[in-house]
């Protein structure tokens, strides 16, 4: 069985995706078995503008009314959704969009009532991601999850990092529009959870790639084994199938801290 790896792409990159990371894609299909799962906040915004609804963010989260869950199930299991896996059947990638809520996928437990409806992946049915890609499908998953016949808006990223610890996933990828973690305008090509503290205590780290690193460092705590942030924008695979951008891997200092063992 080949090993198995989670691609996660956020809303904002959606657009951005050329021929380069559909090549990136193919020579990955080729090598792991894979999931994307995919968000959609900026085009879940424009809908909302556009019908008048009010947004409203706390803590990173979208707070989902149900007026809002509304659109967000339209953007995220809809538009959002069957783009990028046309996309990627346009490429010959043979994927299949599915959201969280179809067979029962990510089941969830609402977080708290401020936050609507908003949910926690508390259990994924990975049998139905395991049929998929036995029949070398990629699964397209759109961060909706159910309870009870109730449909919840979920965290991209946390499903993310749900689905590749259910399946055991070698890595988790996140997509991104920068070339991964930097220091002194150098590429990190590894480091562990305790570099990263200390790189955002020492605000070397800042503004957008922030987001980007604790959310790779909640996914570590979920119980994905390697994190690596790329640039989706830029081939981020070598031909020998090697990452290029910025693996995070669990626990204190690590092979990387060679990089920078004298933080100033």
């Amino acid at each position: 069985m080949r090993e198995r790896i989670v691609i996660k792409c956020g809303g904002s990159m959606l657009a951005r995706l050329g021929e380069t990371f559909f090549q990136c894609m193919k020579q990955i299909a080729q090598m792991y078995d894979v999931i994307v799962v995919h968000g959609g906040g900026p085009e879940i915004d424009g809908m909302l503008n556009k019908l008048s609804i009010p947004i409203e963010k706390k803590d990173g989260l979208r707070v989902t009314t149900a007026e809002v869950m509304k659109i967000v199930q339209m953007v995220l299991c809809g538009s959002a959704n069957k783009t990028f896996v046309s996309k990627l059947n346009e490429q010959k990638l043979e994927a299949i969009g599915l959201s969280g809520c179809d067979g029962m996928l990510l089941q969830v437990a609402p977080l708290e009532a401020e936050f609507g409806f908003v949910g926690e992946v508390k259990f994924v049915r990975k049998a139905l991601l395991q049929c998929l890609l036995a029949n070398q499908f990629i699964p397209v998953v759109a961060p909706v999850g159910v309870m009870d016949g109730q449909l919840y808006n979920v965290n991209a990223d946390a499903a993310a990092a749900a689905i590749a610890t259910a399946i055991n996933a070698e890595k988790l990828i996140f997509i991104t529009n920068v070339d991964g973690v930097m220091y002194k305008d150098q590429l990190l090509e590894k480091v562990d959870e305790q570099q990263l503290l200390e790189l955002i205590d020492k605000e070397t780290i800042t503004g957008g790639m922030i987001p980007k690193v604790k959310a790779a460092l909640t996914s570590l705590e979920l119980g994905v084994k390697d994190v690596v942030i790329v640039n989706g924008t830029q081939c981020f695979l070598t031909n020998k199938g090697e990452w290029i951008g910025t693996t995070v891997t669990k626990g204190g200092r690590g092979g990387g801290a060679a990089c920078f063992s004298n933080i100033q």
